[in-house]
């Protein structure tokens, strides 16, 4: 391909780029295709989280490592989140488009290997490549967002991106169940990949965001005690009131040891040049608000997402094979609302009002919650999750939006990975921290639902009900009736503890978005005017420079289909050249 050919395609491929916030946003054909390749890469690596669930069990009866089942998940789970920060800093500094592509390839190999694994530890070094490319594509895929389309304009297609999580986590358990009983659970990796590979083509093709590196040097130091801070952190909070308990030494530990690293890395960040996460953020109260919240609501959110179809399995009785479906009406909720919000905001410019609404509309759909006992229906389940799943589609997505809005270009990748790590860290600690509350009162609340008699007849003869049996589904069957109820019982009573846990995270998420800073929303991606005039130039610069080029290769071949007769040769590109120069020298 010729000097000037590559010239026009890297200018016609300006059409990808940011919009210059004048007048009324809308996209051009190349940013559509980016936002298309980028629900993609949505796609694939949320439903990734999902889709394994429900294959676990026989995944781990084929390949062994029971004593590990849960590093099937934590693994994913450990590298995304290590990833989140570090690739939003190095996206800021190099440029997003490929960081992106490679996040979409390390994503495919990591799932090609977890489809070909032959024994457990292998597929679990797999999924921790899978996390790699997971910890790239879902901070990257709203920073890019944010790069090309203006604040203003940017509620609705966060709104999307919003109900692709909703839409994975129905879909993911559904197709995970059903792929896993009707073909091979090895297809569970292998069929996100055709998927990865048209959203590598819509990214490679239209993706070219204009991006100037910095000469700044990497946080270097600041990433080496990182990592091994959450590493030790997260890893404790999994753990604890599992494989250890809270107060043994392992856990007190690796918490002690994280915090010793935390320190290292705060030092660090206080001396680098270029930190990996600029301190003076948290200064910022949009900025600190916003992502405290966001932990918060996670907190909450997971406590929805792992429990509650726990309690539908063992009080209601709801099949376990059909456990995806007794989300469906939080999902479906809040694949709606987000949309709909995202619409709405795009119109009008308000957002706040969404977020503390949500927020409360989702801690009124947790009091219902803590009303559930073990004579509930579905139905009432049902209508509350619709709840949730409306405060969720209210709020969830706006706290990036507000995030974004107030963050510099220079920052946006970094800013908006900030608010994605802590959305992981409060999916963690409020899997334990929930997990911890229902499993330390489930032994005593079930005996207290046993008859005296029956409980004095226990206590006589050193027997005890397993409180983890509980938990296994195909044991509460064969109980007693007597036992069963008081499992079904004893397990509303804990379920109802869990609820109310989660309260005073919801409402602490609330007081603080109440003082999030109202700040109107950007009509441009650009900080200054003086910046976004700059672009716009360029933009219409390469504009002409694409026409002029095209025309001189338009007069090329029409000059060889002339000359062509008489024995002449005319080298196309050497037209197409002179066309160039002699324009360069005219505007010199």
């Amino acid at each position: 391909m010729s000097s000037s050919a590559v010239d026009a395609r890297s200018a016609r491929s300006d059409a990808a780029g940011p919009g210059d916030g004048v007048g009324e946003f809308k996209m051009s054909s190349a940013q559509r295709n980016v936002f298309l390749g980028l629900i993609l890469g949505m796609l694939v690596s949320s439903i990734s989280q999902t889709i394994v669930g429900p294959a676990m069990p026989r995944i781990v009866a084929q390949l062994g490592g029971m004593e590990h089942y849960s590093w099937i998940a934590t693994a994913a789970m450990l590298a995304s989140a290590i990833v989140v920060p570090i690739v939003g800093k190095l996206s800021d500094m190099y440029g997003r488009r490929g960081f992106y592509i490679a996040g979409l390839v390390i994503f495919m190999v990591g799932s090609a290997l977890s489809g070909f694994a032959d024994n457990f530890w292998f597929l679990v070094g797999a999924r921790a490549v899978q996390g790699i490319g997971m910890g790239c594509l879902q901070p990257l895929s709203q920073t890019i967002i944010g790069d090309i389309i203006p604040a203003r304009s940017r509620g609705k297609y966060q709104g999307i991106m919003g109900a692709v999580f909703g839409v994975t986590s129905v879909l993911g358990p559904l197709a995970g169940g059903w792929i896993t009983d009707n073909m091979n659970w090895r297809w569970l990796f292998f069929l996100p990949i055709p998927v990865g590979l048209v959203a590598l083509y819509f990214i490679i093709r239209f993706l070219h965001l204009p991006h100037t590196a910095l000469s700044n040097s990497f946080d270097l130091w600041g990433s080496l005690s990182l990592v091994p801070a959450l590493v030790l952190v997260l890893l404790a909070t999994t753990w604890g009131g599992n494989q250890y308990a809270w107060g043994s030494a392992t856990i007190i530990g690796m918490y002690a040891a994280g915090a010793v690293f935390l320190g290292l890395f705060v030092w660090a960040e206080f001396k680098a040049v270029n930190p990996l996460l600029p301190l003076r953020l948290f200064s910022q109260n949009i900025f600190t608000m916003s992502v405290l919240a966001s932990f918060l609501l996670s907190v909450a959110m997971f406590g929805a997402i792992i429990y509650i179809p726990v309690f539908a399995q063992v009080v209601l009785s709801a099949s376990a094979t059909n456990s995806g479906v007794i989300l469906m009406p939080l999902s479906v909720a809040m694949i709606i609302v987000s949309i709909v919000v995202g619409m709405l905001i795009t119109r009008t410019g308000r957002y706040k009002g969404f977020m503390i609404g949500g927020l409360v509309v989702m801690l009124v759909g947790y009091l219902g919650l803590t009303t559930l006992s073990a004579d509930s229906s579905k139905l009432a389940l049902s209508g509350l999750l619709v709840v949730i799943g409306i405060g969720l589609g209210l709020s969830m997505q706006v706290f990036t939006l507000v995030v974004q809005n107030n963050a510099k270009r220079a920052e946006m990748g970094i800013a908006t990975s900030a608010v994605q790590f802590f959305r992981n860290l409060g999916s963690t600690v409020g899997t334990a921290v929930l997990g911890t509350v229902m499993s330390s009162s489930l032994q005593e609340n079930i005996m207290s639902h046993v008859p005296a008699a029956a409980r004095a007849k226990l206590a006589a003869s050193g027997a005890s009900i397993d409180a983890g049996s509980a938990l296994d589904t195909s044991k509460i069957g064969n109980l007693p009736p007597m036992m069963l109820t008081a499992v079904r019982g004893g397990m509303a009573d804990s379920m109802h503890s869990v609820f109310l846990t989660a309260l005073p995270f919801i409402a602490i998420a609330i007081v603080l978005t109440l003082f999030i800073k109202n700040k109107p929303l950007r009509t441009t991606v650009y900080d200054t005017e003086e910046e976004r005039i700059a672009a716009t130039a360029a933009k219409v610069d390469a504009t002409r420079r694409a026409k002029e080029i095209s025309a001189a290769e338009s007069e090329a071949a029409e000059l060889a289909g002339e000359t062509a007769s008489d024995g002449r040769e005319v080298d196309r590109d050497d037209v197409a050249q002179a066309v160039t120069s002699e324009d360069a020298s005219s505007r010199q």
